[in-house]
C-alpha cells in the first residue's frame, strides 16, 4: 500500500463512503503476508514497505523458483501496482506471466517488471556511467532501477578510464546530476575519476568483470573502498539494485532540498541555494527495450 491509496481510504472512511470493517480488512494485512507456493509457506511480503521507505518490496529471484517468485508477484499486484524482480531468468517471467500478463522481461539486466501506475514520476536527476560494455547488465540494473523507484536517469556507457577522452566529453552530464552511480570492473578506476570531476555524491559499484587477479570483483571492490577522492560510497560486487535505492534517497533528498530553495518565503529566510539540475543537461534517458517470451 502506497501513500495515496492509505490517505483515500482515511478519508473514505471519514466521509462515510468506506465502513469501518471493509477498512480494517484492507489493512489486514499490514505491515506484511505470509504466502504460500504449492502449500507451503515460502515468504512474508512487506506491503509495509513503501510506506515507510517511500518504495515497494523488490523480488531477488535468484535462489527462488519460478513459482515461489510467481506466489509472490500475486500477492504483490493485490496490494499495490508495482513488482519488481531483481536476477530474474525467462523461467521466472513465464511464471509471472500467467498471473500478470503485462509483464515485461529486460533480458540484458535480469530484471523482471510489472508497472501498473498510470503515470511514474521522473525526480531529480542520477547519471549511471559504466566503464565498459561488459559492465552493461550492471548499470542497467541500477538504471531500470532507478527509473522504477521514480528518477530521472541518464545513461552513460563505456566511458573507462582506459579512454579517458570519452569520460570528458560527457563532463556537462556528469555536472547536472544530483547524484552519480559509477559501475566499473577490471581495476575500478572509474568511481574516482568521476569524483574528482564533480561535487555530487558518488554511488560505486563493483562488478565481476575481469581476469584472475580481479577475484571475482575483490579487486575493483578494494580500489573503490581505497579511494583518495572524496564523496564516495561503495554497494557490493554487481550490486546494481542496492546503487539505485542508496542514489535514489540522495536524489529524492536533493530534489526536494532544491525546491525548498525555489519557494520565495523559504528563499527569503534562508537564501542559500541547494543543489540543482542544470536546464541544459542532456538527457540521454531511454526506455530499455524488453523481451516477449511466449509462454510453454
Amino acid at each position: 500500500m502506497d501513500p495515496a491509496t492509505l490517505r483515500q481510504l482515511l478519508a473514505a472512511v471519514a466521509d462515510g463512503t468506506v465502513d469501518l470493517e471493509d477498512a480494517e480488512k484492507r489493512l489486514s494485512d499490514l505491515p506484511f503476508a505470509e504466502v504460500a507456493a504449492g502449500g507451503t509457506p515460502v515468504a512474508r511480503v512487506d506491503h509495509h514497505r513503501e510506506l515507510r521507505t517511500g518504495y515497494p518490496e523488490a523480488v531477488f529471484c535468484q535462489g527462488k523458483t519460478p513459482q515461489q517468485v510467481k506466489a509472490i508477484a500475486r500477492d504483490i499486484l493485490e496490494h499495490g501496482t508495482v513488482m519488481l524482480g531483481t536476477r530474474a531468468s525467462a523461467a521466472h517471467y513465464q511464471a509471472v506471466a500467467q498471473v500478470a500478463p503485462d509483464a515485461r522481461y529486460f533480458e540484458d539486466a535480469q530484471i523482471l517488471l510489472v508497472d501498473r501506475r498510470t503515470e511514474r514520476p521522473e525526480i531529480g536527476h542520477i547519471v549511471v556511467a559504466s566503464a565498459g560494455t561488459a559492465d552493461f547488465r550492471v548499470a542497467e540494473e541500477a538504471a531500470i532501477c532507478a527509473e522504477v523507484m521514480g528518477d530521472r536517469v541518464t545513461r552513460l556507457f563505456d566511458v573507462g578510464v582506459a579512454g579517458i577522452h570519452r569520460l570528458l566529453a560527457v563532463r556537462e552530464d556528469l555536472g547536472a546530476a544530483n547524484v552519480i552511480i559509477a559501475v566499473a570492473g577490471m581495476e575500478g578506476a572509474l568511481p574516482s575519476l568521476i569524483a574528482g570531476l564533480v561535487k555530487v555524491p558518488v554511488v560505486a559499484v563493483p562488478t565481476s568483470v575481469g581476469y584472475g587477479a580481479h577475484f571475482g570483483g575483490v579487486a575493483p571492490l578494494l580500489t573503490m573502498l581505497n579511494s583518495c577522492a572524496p564523496g564516495i560510497g561503495v554497494v557490493n560486487i554487481d550490486n546494481g539494485y542496492g546503487a539505485a535505492a542508496l542514489a535514489s534517497r540522495i536524489n529524492r533528498a536533493a530534489a526536494a532540498s532544491t525546491a525548498t530553495a525555489e519557494d520565495p518565503l523559504v528563499a527569503r529566510l534562508a537564501p542559500t541555494p541547494g543543489p540543482s539540475v542544470s536546464a541544459g543537461a542532456r538527457n540521454r534517458s531511454s526506455e530499455p527495450s524488453s523481451l516477449s517470451i511466449d509462454e510453454d
